[in-house]
């Protein structure tokens, strides 16, 4: 992988209200977790935040949802229990966030011969 290049994913549920989002560190292991409950979250989610957009899907400002935002979606202030309604029932999405581009070191920019 190039430098700076890496594949984000995550896991999107749309809401009534709104769109929320929890981000994944492995996905292999995300999808045996979905036939086997017994697999520990903290082994493939990325953190425990549950994220919203305020309705503008996957691609909205990001903000951690408040238990009063979470309690009017799901019934429940529990974020286990959301995050866990989130994986089951949410689409998995990976982004392949392109490499950094430009000069490598500044200092020795004027130094290269053309």
């Amino acid at each position: 992988m190039t430098r700076g290049e890496t594949i984000q994913s995550k896991v999107h549920f749309k809401g009534q209200n709104d769109d929320f989002l929890i981000f994944l560190d492995d996905v292999e292991t995300y999808k045996k977790w979905k036939s086997d409950k017994s697999i520990p979250l903290a082994h493939f989610i990325s953190s425990f935040r549950i994220f919203h957009t305020h309705k503008q899907g996957v691609q909205g400002t990001l903000d951690a949802a408040a238990k009063g935002t979470l309690a009017s979606e799901f019934g429940t202030e529990n974020e286990d229990e959301v995050i866990k309604k989130i994986l089951e029932d949410g689409t998995m999405q990976t982004t392949e966030m392109p490499a950094r581009q430009g000069v490598t070191n500044e200092s020795m920019s004027s130094m290269k011969s053309h």
